[in-house]
């Protein structure tokens, strides 16, 4: 018997082959995940013209963003185990449309309530806490939706395509925000970001109406007992989830640290070209929101770029134990120059290669890391983590900013020699990851056997 022929690929397939490899079948679900992950980031984008318009109206309106962080992780120890008890409840692709069109009806109450006189200028706070639980929960959601969709071999390969449209939705929303501010209205943004999440809930449907028959490998050992309780439970239950909670708050320690020597620096710029005359024409405020119009341009440029070309590549010549490394490197050098040579030239372009390469090739790794983890984890100890420890990280860094500007008086060199430490505990624990995946992928029963010639029957 003639064994059958290998298909040719499908235009669609060749296309996403650019980024990473993709078999037979597999072209058409991936399109669609990221197709419905730029639509939550471009939803996001679209939210946060109208967050910060409602929230600088305010009096004192920046100094009560800078304390909404620690006010947000508060919430988030509601908002987290809340998340779970529904998880429990409902089946996966069930869980991930419902809070999304509950997410869209938050939107809609917000927009009306953004037109009455009365009630407007007492929004902002709630809107900005809303939006800081928002894009946290929203894009955990999406991801362990991903995780579950995909087995860990498929993962580690299509995620790269995946968070294509993760980098593109930042960059998209970003602009038509800009451009739609103008001519609708900033509270209107709400409305265009609601119908855009609804395209996100459409085709997370789509998606589980492709993939609900395939047929999946044997759970591991850990997913026929998952852990009892809530997110928080599983995360302090579990050391490769906790590893991931420890990663997590580092990463974003870190980060915040960065954007903070990265303002201190540009507000100084600015206040230096007032001084001088050297602004070009632009008040101070336009001069530094040109500056980081810049700076966020050459990062989405460059994090497209590394997603599109680079991911896929890395992880399939270095493995995951390379690329979940490179970012952590990637820190240690650029503080060390930093705290060498403290100039705004050497932080921004540490910074733009630092955010390129975490929204693009640490990013999608780190969503890699979670395949191998039982559905309940996915769905529950997920959201405690990429939600509370994210916002930990920021709180921890705002924390040192107190204390670094009120207490010890730390320059730039000294905020540069914090970040160089905590990328040395970063590296620890990632390489601490990589040995429990090891344990945790050794006992995972090996899936049965397919026949490679055959042709998926789904269309692509």
């Amino acid at each position: 018997m003639q064994p059958k022929a290998t298909p040719a690929p499908s235009l669609l397939e060749r296309v996403l082959s650019l980024a990473t490899e993709v078999r037979t079948g597999e072209a058409g679900t991936a399109l669609l995940l990221s197709l419905n992950v730029f639509a939550v980031l471009s939803a996001y984008y679209m939210i946060k013209p109208a967050r910060e318009a409602l929230i600088l109206a305010m009096e004192s309106g920046a100094e009560l963003k800078s304390y909404a962080s620690a006010a947000i992780a508060v919430l988030l120890l509601v908002a987290v185990p809340l998340y779970g008890r529904v998880a429990n409840r409902m089946q996966p692709h069930r869980l991930v449309v419902s809070v999304t069109l509950f997410f869209v009806s938050n939107l809609l109450v917000f927009y009306f309530a953004s037109k009455s006189a009365t009630i407007r200028p007492m929004l902002g706070i709630p809107f900005y806490l809303w939006v800081g639980m928002f894009n946290m929960m929203i894009v955990a959601q999406f991801w362990a939706f991903a995780n579950d969709v995909y087995t860990v071999e498929q993962g580690k390969r299509l995620f790269a395509v995946v968070g294509i449209g993760a980098s593109v939705g930042a960059a998209v929303g970003s602009k038509v925000a800009s451009a739609l501010a103008e001519q609708i209205g900033v509270s209107s943004l709400m409305l265009v970001a609601a119908a855009v999440l609804m395209v996100s809930a459409v085709l997370t449907q789509w998606i589980h109406l492709r993939e609900r028959d395939r047929e999946r490998p044997p759970a591991p050992p850990k997913a026929a007992a998952p852990a009892k309780g809530g997110g928080f439970a599983m995360v302090f239950s579990d050391r490769y989830i906790l590893l991931l909670a420890g990663l997590t708050l580092i990463l974003n320690f870190v980060n915040s640290n960065g954007e903070y020597v990265l303002s201190v620096m540009i507000s100084s710029w600015a206040e230096e070209a007032e001084a001088t005359g050297m602004l070009g024409g632009l008040t101070k405020g336009a001069f530094i929101a040109k500056q980081y119009g810049d700076f966020f341009f050459y990062v989405n440029i460059l994090g497209v770029v590394l997603q599109t070309f680079i991911v896929g590549r890395l992880v399939r010549w270095g493995g995951m134990r390379l690329a979940l490394l490179v970012l952590p490197v990637i820190v240690l050098g650029s503080w060390s120059l930093i705290a060498l040579f403290p100039a705004l030239l050497v932080v921004r372009v540490g910074k733009t290669v630092e955010n390129a390469t975490d929204y693009s090739i640490n990013n999608t790794v780190r969503q890699m890391l979670w395949l191998p983890t039982s559905q309940e984890a996915k769905f529950k100890a997920k959201q405690a983590v990429d939600a509370f420890f994210v916002r930990m990280g920021d709180v921890a860094a705002a924390g040192l900013v107190f204390v670094g500007t009120t207490v010890i008086s730390l320059s730039v060199s000294g905020f540069a020699l914090i970040n160089i430490a905590l990328a040395g505990a970063w590296l620890a624990i990632a390489l601490a990851i990589m040995r429990q995946q090891k344990r945790l992928l050794a006992e995972a029963p090996t899936p049965p056997p397919t026949d490679d010639n055959e042709t998926d029957s789904r269309s692509t």
